[in-house]
């Protein structure tokens, strides 16, 4: 005979929705002998297999009542057993499991079954991989060491399987991405930038809410950063319920399509304030060595001065200084000067304002994007680039954090639904409002 361990009460079978049930497990030790010579895990994923089998039939038991009993008024009956397939451990395993048929010939199904053979984690864990840089062919290699009963049945690991899973669950991310409801999202902040994917640009959005939440909202896909791409992005997110009545602050690049195409959707309503750190690096491309290390320390005291019309009177001279010998560098400047003061303008200052004169923020969301896609070497078509960029944006979303100055956010959203309401503020006299 035997022995036995004593029993495992299970008596948390909230996943099989077994109301009331409490579940006992007996497991035969030399049932595990073999298990435990291939470790815990291995040890682990045969007992779960083990416990399972037992949760069905418990399960089936409270479902149709005891096998061949013989109950008055009775439903339903068990019907033997059929084979499925079950994830475990980032592979698929084919298990036995037991059948019952009502009285009117349809299956009953199973909770626990439903549960135990769901491909969601199975999704989830191969696009984790995927995006960490494992390729195809490795998932086998970077999976749970378990059993060698169980590595030799379990299948799904192969690089044909890895690839659909992560394509369909790419695609469910798109959609998820280019469906979501923006309507109830209180937006103060979009932040709009691209990137180029293999010849093509993409072109991504990235909203900030009054309480400082960062929420990936949309992207387009085109040849380049033009304003027609723009346009049709920024009217996707509007259809879908992004509103710029209470005022909207739009933080770019300083790219002429990016500013038109916001000024086109949202009007008046939107605020631009163009990226300090994009403008300082223009300039300095343009200057010597010497002379453009001292002149981008001085713009970063003037785009950082916390009096808006001061430092664009600094920002002013310093184009001056440069006009004669490096007119390019002055006229690079020159351009858009005043919408590097919007954030300072409206009120905004300390962590916020250093936050919200720039792109970072996007642009770390797209740096997440870049490293998930390094190892992709042939790109098939547009609809790759859209999935790939869309399950980059949703991975960086799963580590981000409120905005730094989270808590000077009323001032802004003050700030914005005044110039909203009251004097209408444009780029053209953004000098003499200041003044």
């Amino acid at each position: 005979m035997k022995k036995k361990v004593p029993v495992v009460n299970v008596a948390d079978v909230e996943t099989a929705n077994l109301a009331g049930l409490r579940l006992d497990a007996t497991v035969a030790l030399a049932d595990l002998a073999g298990a435990v010579k291939e470790g815990l895990l291995g040890m682990c994923a045969d007992v779960g297999l083990m416990v399972m089998a037992q949760m069905l039939d418990a399960e089936m038991t409270a479902r149709v009542g005891p096998k061949h009993a013989k109950l008055p008024g009775r439903l339903a009956n068990w019907h033997g057993s059929t084979d499925g397939p079950v994830v475990l451990g980032g592979r698929v395993l084919t298990v036995s499991r037991p059948r019952g048929r009502t009285v009117e010939g349809k299956e009953v199904e199973l909770d626990t079954w439903a549960a135990f053979s769901s491909k969601d984690l199975l999704d989830r864990l191969t696009t984790e991989r995927m995006l960490a840089g494992v390729a195809t062919r490795r998932h086998g290699d970077v999976a749970e060491p378990l059993s060698a009963q169980v590595e030799t049945a379990a299948k799904a690991t192969g690089r044909s399987s890895v690839s659909r899973r992560f394509k369909r669950a790419t695609e469910a991310a798109l959609a998820e991405l280019m469906a979501r409801d923006l309507s109830g999202l209180d937006v103060a902040v979009i932040m709009i930038d691209g990137l180029d994917v293999a010849g093509s640009c993409v072109v991504v959005a990235l909203v900030i809410t009054t309480d400082g939440t960062k929420v990936p909202v949309g992207l387009w896909l085109g040849d380049t950063e033009n304003k027609t791409v723009v346009t049709a992005l920024l009217a996707d997110l509007s259809a879908r319920g992004l509103s710029a009545d209470g005022g909207l602050l739009a933080v770019l690049d300083g790219a002429k399509a990016l500013t038109a195409g916001i000024k086109k959707v949202f009007g008046e309503r939107a605020r631009i304030q163009r990226c300090t750190l994009h403008k300082r690096r223009n300039v300095k491309g343009y200057l010597p060595k010497e002379l453009g290390s001292k002149t981008d320390w001085r713009l970063a005291r003037a785009f950082a001065d916390a009096d808006p019309a001061k430092g664009y009177e600094t920002a002013t001279r310093i184009a001056g200084e440069l006009k004669a010998d490096h007119p390019d560098g002055a006229a690079s400047l020159l351009e858009g000067l005043e919408e590097m003061f919007t954030v300072r303008r409206l009120g905004v200052s300390g962590r916020l304002a250093a936050t919200l004169t720039n792109t970072n923020c996007i642009e770390s969301m797209i740096s997440v994007a870049r490293t998930t896609m390094g190892n992709v070497k042939h790109w098939k078509d547009g609809s790759m680039k859209k999935r790939w960029v869309a399950a980059g944006m949703l991975e960086a979303q799963r580590n981000f954090r409120r905005v730094r100055g989270c808590k000077e956010m009323p001032t802004l959203v003050a700030a914005l639904r005044r110039t909203t309401a009251g004097e209408t503020v444009t780029a053209d006299n953004y000098s003499q409002t200041a003044a």
